[in-house]
C-alpha cells in the first residue's frame, strides 16, 4: 500500500481467500472492521507503528496467520478480531492495548503464548475461548476487569500468574 493512505475500510479484503503477504504503509493508522476477515491463506503480516486502530472482525478467520504483534499505539482489539485464527501460535499485544474485546482470540486454538501489555485493564468475555493450546498466561497488575468466559475452554491452560513480574 502506497506512503499517503491513512486508512483500510471495512470489508476491504474480505473473502480474498488466495491473499497470502500483506504489507501495509507507514502512514496506515486504521485498519477497518472485517477488513481481512476470511482471508485464510494470508500468512504474511507486519502491523505498522503507525496503526492506532483496529476494527472488529479486521482478521476473523485469517487460519494461515502463526505470529503476531499488536503495535505500542494500538489502544484496544474489538469484537472478534482474531477470532478463529486457528494457526496462530503466538501473539505479543503492545503496551498500550487496554483492553481486549469480545472473543477477540477465541477459536485460536494453536495459541500457546499471549502476553499482554502492561496497561492492559479489560479482558473481554470470551476473549481466549477455546485456545485449546493455550498453556499459561500472565495476566498483568493493571488488569481490572476479566470478563465471563474469558479462558473458557482452554483446556490446556496449566498456570494463570497474576502480576507482570511473576
Amino acid at each position: 500500500f502506497p506512503d499517503g493512505l491513512t486508512a483500510l475500510g471495512s470489508s476491504v479484503f474480505t473473502g480474498c481467500t488466495n491473499l497470502a503477504s500483506v504489507t501495509l504503509g507507514n502512514s496506515i493508522t486504521i485498519i477497518g472492521n472485517n477488513a481481512f476477515a476470511g482471508c485464510r491463506s494470508l500468512t504474511n503480516l507486519t502491523i505498522p507503528d503507525s496503526v492506532t486502530t483496529i476494527g472488529s472482525s479486521a482478521f476473523q478467520g485469517c487460519r494461515s496467520l502463526t505470529s503476531l504483534t499488536i503495535p505500542e499505539n494500538v489502544t484496544g482489539l474489538g469484537s472478534y478480531t482474531f477470532d478463529s485464527c486457528a494457526g496462530l501460535a503466538s501473539v505479543t499485544i503492545g503496551n498500550s492495548v487496554t483492553n481486549v474485546g469480545y472473543a477477540a482470540f477465541a477459536g485460536c486454538a494453536n495459541l500457546t503464548e499471549a502476553t499482554l501489555g502492561d496497561s492492559m485493564t479489560s479482558i473481554g468475555d470470551a476473549a481466549f475461548n477455546s485456545c485449546t493450546s493455550l498453556t499459561s498466561v500472565t495476566i498483568p497488575n493493571s488488569v481490572t476487569t476479566i470478563g465471563s468466559s474469558a479462558f473458557y475452554n482452554c483446556t490446556n491452560l496449566a498456570s494463570a500468574a497474576f502480576g507482570s513480574s511473576l
